[in-house]
């Protein structure tokens, strides 16, 4: 069982295929938000290219798990060939409960208190572009990053990555070469 875990691709084609190569024989695949749309704010960036990114995205032929995020606009939307669940999405691969949310609205703690409440083993959040990943009383809170736009640096450089769950634990790499940034067992503690 493997599931690859990304968030906050907005649309950009070469980190979507740049993700891909780490997700090839994955059961599923969660998205934790901000899929396609590129706010304003942000300014598009090399490879923004919505039509380019949702016939890759549409092609993928294991099952795609959607939380709408915050630049999630319901046109864009209309494009894909799987729902865009909101406020969040749930889904049990193995065994566990994964439960998805964009993250924008929520504090750490309720994050905590929904995937408990869920008897979830893992909650799984973007939007902040920074990779995070924890255990709390047995809950697993992930954030696989940003593939696209990182705001995760190392010596000064923003390093793109995307999350990997297995059934002993998880892990969040950069997709420039594939080393582990952060990794957890699913063991006790």
């Amino acid at each position: 069982m493997k599931i690859g875990v990304i968030s906050d691709t907005h649309g950009n084609v070469p980190a979507l295929r740049g993700a891909l190569e780490f997700f090839d024989g994955v059961d599923l695949i969660v998205h934790a938000g901000d899929v396609l749309y590129h706010p304003p704010k942000l300014g598009c960036t090399d490879g923004y290219d919505i039509p380019a990114f949702v016939e890759i995205l549409n092609s993928i032929q294991v099952p795609v798990v959607i939380a709408q995020g915050n630049c999630d606009a319901q046109v864009y939307e209309e494009l894909l060939n799987m729902p865009v669940q909101a406020p969040y999405a749930y889904a049990n691969c193995g065994g566990m409960g994964i439960l998805v949310n964009h993250g924008h609205l929520l504090s750490r703690k309720q994050m905590i208190e929904l995937g408990k409440r869920y008897r979830a083993s893992y909650f799984i959040f973007g939007h902040t572009h920074i990779p995070v990943l924890e255990k709390v009383d047995g809950l697993i809170v992930m954030n696989p990053g940003s593939p696209s736009i990182s705001k995760y640096e190392i010596n000064g450089r923003p390093v793109p990555s995307v999350g990997i769950i297995t059934k002993k634990g998880a892990r969040i790499i950069s997709i420039e070469d594939g080393s582990t940034i952060l990794e957890i067992s699913r063991g006790a503690g």
